[in-house]
């Protein structure tokens, strides 16, 4: 039988609020947006038939007349059409916009007209308009959701709780939109230094007409034009031989032993694309910054609407789940979001404060990574009107044993719950982390003197060498063509890699008398048994969780599915329930202390010195 909500004192529920009851939840569920209109049909749609126009459309010959420079326009298209594509998801009026211009360029350059003969150019109207109807349908939607979340609430309005007048929405995004935004202007000048380099240099050259003698490719599959002019052979990388025919002329530039194509001067594609990636992420980011904190403003703006309803955090991802006043077993969610804690500025005057707060941001992340059972329902006042992108906050008690209430302020929009969502996510994860009973596993447990140890087993061990042969690939394919915008990537994504191979093969978890050593890519660190709360496997990786510090976590340490689909019992998911085993059953824990040689050795700074041995190899040898 499930336990009663955790109920929420009259005192913090302001009078005259109304229960948001099954019968009106019916209501606001039935306005929801339709299925066809769900982003998951409409953006393949037109994802699919924009590849395949842009893929059939013509691509204008390069030519000394219109030489195949940088395209600042078409490069705003792209961005434009990229955000487009992230909108729909994510923000349908922007996306309206979005394709407004996307639209209007498609006119402009005739494509309305191509349309007609062209079943590319059709496809991509008609993907058009099957996704503004989509999106025209979801705001649609929210205007009713809107309408009848109010019905249910009646004429009563409150003013939002002092902590979530000062909760703040949108600060990490404006700063994540800075740095790619400056990103995007970084590569954009790098762009127009190659630019202004080749114009210069060009400028001061001499223009000769040669003739087209060879089209080849060299070892790397790079195309080479080969031309002669005035006695001397020059070869040029090309990216479209097709417009150089054995036996045409072009004209060149030369200026010593400096030459380049008219047709094709310079190629800064890689600072382009930074330029265009930088721009669509940085943009986004910023959108969804001033979105955030337009509507975080407007929650704080004038009394709101209140709702008496239930809530639960999911176990699977955290996201808050609101349940009607009158589903006392929380069978039928009505909607969800994600939320974070809000507090007022001016508390926190006791010397216990920070420990309490530690103990908070603990108790959130256990239950995000799915390390503690989700709390138990609980009744709560939801403030705001509720509908498909909207923002609410509510207060409530986060367990029985709470003395004050806290309260909560959305971070992602609401949306709305679909049939059975909150129930296929909780069979899943049962599904992928059966748990056997402890005192099961401790049971056949065979209790021992000596220290037990669990370390890295051969799949485990195949996974990084696997990570080891992407990480050699990786400094070979960045380094290969010299210092270049590449080994950012290589700076971004090496100590990621290095740290998941060392982990991958050499993993050790030793336990003793006086608690765990705990062996990973850097370090062995001592986890005294008096300080474990918890040890679960999740995502290839095993947590230990700890009372007042962060957990220790070690990942990857294996292929749970393929062993798995092997038939076989995962390794890790093993050591993990033999740890929790010997947490909760101290008679069955070793008696003696483990002796150095048991404690395990970090091999991620002999990898690093391996990976630069490695690094400087390839440059030696390219």
């Amino acid at each position: 039988m499930s336990r009663p909500p955790v109920p929420l004192p009259a005192e913090h529920i302001p009078p005259g609020t109304a229960e948001w009851r099954n019968l009106n939840a019916e209501r606001w569920l039935a306005a929801a947006p339709a299925r066809w209109a769900h982003p998951l049909w409409t953006l393949p749609a037109l994802v699919a038939s924009l590849v395949w126009d842009i893929a059939e459309a013509p691509v204008a010959p390069c030519t000394s007349a219109a030489p195949c420079g940088t395209d600042w326009l078409g490069l705003g298209i792209a961005v434009v059409l990229l955000l487009t594509l992230y909108w729909v998801w994510r923000q349908p009026r922007l996306a309206l916009a979005g394709l407004a211009a996307t639209l209007t360029g498609f006119a402009v350059e005739g494509g309305f007209t191509s349309a007609l003969g062209e079943p590319s150019a059709l496809a991509f109207l008609m993907a058009a308009a099957f996704t503004t109807a989509g999106l025209i349908h979801r705001l649609a939607a929210a205007g009713r959701q809107r309408a009848r979340a109010l019905e249910a609430a009646g004429p009563v309005a409150q003013p939002l709780p002092a902590a979530a007048r000062t909760f703040r929405r949108g600060r990490l995004s404006f700063v994540l939109a800075a740095l790619l935004l400056g990103v995007a202007g970084f590569g954009c000048w790098q762009v127009q230094q190659v630019v202004d380099a080749y114009e210069e240099r060009a400028a001061g050259a001499t223009h000769l007409s040669a003739r087209v003698t060879a089209l080849e490719q060299d070892d790397d599959d790079i195309d080479i034009v080969t031309v002669e002019a005035d006695g001397r052979t020059h070869h040029f990388e090309t990216a479209y031989p097709e417009d150089f025919p054995v036996g045409s002329r072009v004209d060149i530039v030369v200026d010593g032993d400096w030459a380049a194509l008219v047709a094709e001067p310079y190629d800064a594609i890689g600072w382009e694309l930074m330029a265009v990636a930088g721009s669509v992420a940085g943009l986004a980011f910023l959108a969804n910054g001033v979105d955030g904190r337009t509507r975080s403003q407007r929650l704080r703006r004038e009394p709101l609407p209140v709702l008496h309803v239930l809530v639960r955090e999911g176990h699977d991802d955290g996201r808050t789940w609101v349940f009607a006043a009158d589903d006392p077993e929380g069978l039928r969610p009505i909607l969800h979001f994600h939320s974070l804690y809000a507090f007022e500025e001016e508390e926190d005057d006791d010397e216990d404060g920070g420990d309490a707060a530690v103990v908070e941001l603990d108790k959130i992340t256990e239950i995000l990574k799915g390390e503690d059972p989700p709390p138990p329902l609980r009744e709560a006042v939801l403030y705001g009107v509720p509908y498909a992108g909207a923002e609410v906050a509510f207060v409530a008690f986060d367990d029985e044993d709470d003395v004050e209430v806290s309260v909560q302020c959305s971070v992602t929009a609401v949306k709305p719950a679909g049939p059975g969502l909150m129930e296929r996510g909780q069979r899943r994860r049962e599904r992928e982390n059966p748990q056997r009973p402890c005192d099961e596993i401790a049971a056949g447990m065979t209790p021992s003197a000596g220290p037990r140890t669990w370390t890295a087993h051969g799949l485990s061990r195949a996974v990084g060498l696997g990570l080891l042969l992407v990480q050699g690939g990786g400094i070979w394919a960045a380094l290969e063509d010299g210092p270049s915008w590449h080994w950012l990537w290589l700076a971004v994504g090496l100590p990621w890699l290095v740290t998941a191979v060392a982990t991958a093969l050499t993993w050790r978890i030793t336990a003793d008398r006086d608690g765990l050593w705990v062996t990973g890519a850097w370090r062995v660190r001592r986890v005294p048994w008096s300080v474990i709360t918890s040890v679960h496997h999740s995502d290839d990786g095993i947590r230990v969780g700890r009372a007042k510090d962060s957990s220790v976590e070690l990942s990857p340490t294996g292929w749970a599915w393929l062993e798995r689909s092997l038939g076989r019992e995962p390794h890790a998911v093993r050591t993990a329930e033999e740890l929790r085993a010997l947490l909760l059953h101290p008679e069955v824990r070793p008696l003696e202390e483990a002796p150095v040689g048991r404690q395990g050795m970090p091999v991620g700074p002999p990898l690093v010195a391996l990976s630069a041995l490695w690094g400087v190899a390839v440059l030696l040898l390219l």
